[in-house]
């Protein structure tokens, strides 16, 4: 009758964890077009990514409008993302390049200790 209840007890505590992280999980709820660049094309932007990750993953990203291409090409081929293409492709590709360019490297760390 022990092993029974210990085994009990260790399902019940399992199945609460597995439970709470699934809680954890991303939702689109998290987020909202409104959380990112007000431009044309970002709510379209904003549902076609969050339909498997979250958008401040793409909002992280800094690149012009061809690694933009090839990304959404590697979501295409490597994560089963479906295949934009035409009037749907070029929004979502106009907005990134708009709200998400490349980004300058910062200048190198200055020492504060340095005298100027």
């Amino acid at each position: 009758m022990r092993s029974v209840s210990g085994v009990l007890v260790a399902t019940l505590l399992f199945v609460t964890s597995a439970t709470f992280t699934l809680a954890q999980v991303f939702t689109p709820r998290d987020e909202s077009p409104q959380d990112f660049p007000d431009a044309p094309g970002r709510d379209q932007t904003f549902y076609t990514c969050t339909a498997c990750h979250g958008f401040k993953l793409v909002a992280a990203q800094g690149q012009a409008r061809p690694q933009w291409e090839d990304t959404l090409d590697f979501m295409t081929r490597r994560h089963s993302m479906p295949k934009l293409e035409g009037a749907d492709r070029k929004v979502v590709v106009d907005y990134l390049t708009a709200a998400f360019p490349p980004r300058t490297s910062p200048r190198a760390p200055q020492n504060p200790f340095l005298k100027k």
